[in-house]
């Protein structure tokens, strides 16, 4: 049992709360009274609920974000209709910017908006003692980092073996892009970084080889982006892997010979693009040195085994689709392992919020608040898009078409890759629940019907790929060939049974 629970809906259980171990970390005396208890968005609130009041709380703590607010407002209503003598207090990005709240904070007793670590210990405190707090927003209070207890010994072993280990070497951001809310913050604070780097030596100890650095701009401080990625080489082991996410334009010549040191499948590299447009990026205060970007990225392709996540944004205020496919083509030919094709989205609090009258943007009423159509983007073009970028996830950044995109692209890659999506969709009548042999089936045909590829090309390329798939049988594509082949000759046979 536990007086006080804090918890989240976590996007997938391999996901863990980062920023309630924080707020545990800093309650104080509170913590021998208190429970952190994590879920997913894919469990049933009901059973959410049922498991949350068998500890016969006092409090319960929810953090809510963009992925999760549908869910924990699914969640809050039960407990409110069934113990409504629980305090409930809300937390997180997602109700931080009064007055633009959702409608679950209607439903709660108190939110606190912003940083929570001292706030909240404070206000369990009160309630614990029966006294009343004036008031039910309550802003966070801000506090120098080195006031803060660090989190990571309370993640558990579980934790440490089966989910990912989230870490922060800097909290805020000095940039100001408008669709982010990290544009809100005046600049980037460093935690001490020593006793930043004995917590990280802890964990590794412990058996933690998967550290994602949530810092939004790891590359800021060049000194102290060296001494942690040295930490970690004179560290280095097989299974070791780290994410950051970097400047793009910020990787001077010595961190460039830090990173060159990282063997293959141990680093990778968040690197949010978002648009090479200049008047876009002037319109929304994002500053990006577009020739330095692309020379940085080309630079990491040809001499580091980095692994690049490379991010764009399409709906930004002034977008068009032949303007995204400018930006998504010029990124193309840089080569990066993955790209994200966002869509933007509304989150409160942003700036971005500024440009809605003008550039006629209309976001969904509902989480994750997607763009539906703008000034020049109408919804059956958003409504492609989203396909678009769904198939991109599932062909080209799965890894499992590494010989078959190229093909796919051509020489116009964004408008050919949207032409195969939207067939591939007409085809298969969902973006979901593809089964890969019939994906590889469904390639093969929109390629040469559609793309006008060579019969033998898409072969050759979806042959290679497929054998690397791992998928046992017959594929589609390989039909034709096997008629082709006269006799029943011993060269027939062993490709037949290569494909058994």
């Amino acid at each position: 049992m536990a007086q006080i629970l804090l918890t989240t809906l976590n996007a997938r259980y391999m996901h863990t709360a980062f920023g309630l171990r924080y707020l545990y970390a800093n309650l104080g005396d509170l913590k021998s009274k208190t429970r952190i208890i994590e879920f997913t968005i894919h469990e049933r609130p009901i059973d959410i609920a049922e498991k949350l009041l068998q500890n016969q709380p006092q409090i319960i703590g929810f953090s809510i974000y963009i992925w999760n607010v549908k869910e924990t407002t699914q969640t809050i209503a039960l407990i409110r209709e069934i113990a409504p003598d629980v305090t409930v207090i809300v937390g997180g990005p997602e109700v931080s910017h009064p007055p633009d709240l959702p409608s679950v904070c209607d439903l709660v007793n108190y939110v606190v908006t912003g940083p929570g670590e001292i706030t909240l210990p404070h206000l369990c405190a009160q309630i614990l003692r029966g006294k009343k707090t004036t008031g039910k927003v309550l802003h966070g209070e801000i506090v120098s980092l080195d006031q803060l207890e660090m989190p990571y010994q309370f993640y558990t072993d579980e934790d440490i073996r089966n989910r990912l280990i989230y870490v922060e070497a800097s909290r805020g951001c000095p940039f100001k892009c408008e669709f982010c809310l990290s544009s809100l913050d005046k600049t980037a604070k460093p935690f001490e970084l020593e006793k930043f780097l004995k917590e990280m030596d802890k964990l590794y100890q412990r058996g933690a080889r998967n550290f994602k650095f949530i810092d939004r701009t790891f590359n800021l401080k060049i000194d102290n982006s060296i001494r942690i990625l040295e930490f970690f080489l004179d560290r280095m082991s097989d299974d070791l892997y780290l994410h950051f996410e970097v400047v793009p334009d910020n990787l001077p010549d010595r961190l460039k010979e830090t990173i060159r040191k990282f063997p293959p499948n141990s680093l990778q590299f968040e690197i949010g693009i978002q648009t090479f447009d200049q008047q876009i990026q002037s319109r929304i205060s994002r500053r990006q040195n577009n020739e330095k970007t692309c020379e940085n990225l080309k630079w990491l392709k040809e001499n580091t085994s980095v692994h690049i996540h490379a991010d764009l944004i399409f709906g930004l205020p002034g977008d068009s689709l032949e303007n995204f496919a400018s930006s998504f083509d010029q990124l193309i030919t840089l080569h990066p392992q993955e790209i994200q094709v966002g869509i933007l989205k509304r989150l409160r609090g942003a700036p971005i919020n500024r440009h809605i009258k003008d550039y006629q943007l209309r976001f969904n009423p509902e989480a994750p608040y997607n763009l539906l159509s703008s000034h020049e983007i109408d919804f059956m073009t958003m409504q492609r898009m989203n396909r678009f970028a769904r198939f991109w996830d599932m062909i080209a950044n799965s890894g499992r078409f590494l010989n078959t995109v190229p093909v796919i692209l051509g020489d116009d890659p964004f408008f050919r890759f949207l032409r195969l999506s939207d067939i591939l969709y007409e085809k298969a009548g969902s973006t979901w629940k593809i089964a890969l042999k019939r994906l590889f089936g469904m390639l093969f045909e929109i390629m040469t019907e559609n793309l006008c590829i060579p019969v033998t090309d898409a072969r050759r390329v979806l042959d290679k790929d497929y054998r690397r798939s791992g998928q046992k049988g017959q594929p589609m594509f390989i039909k034709p060939l096997l008629k082709s082949v006269p006799g029943k000759g011993a060269a027939n046979k062993r490709q037949q049974k290569h494909y058994q």
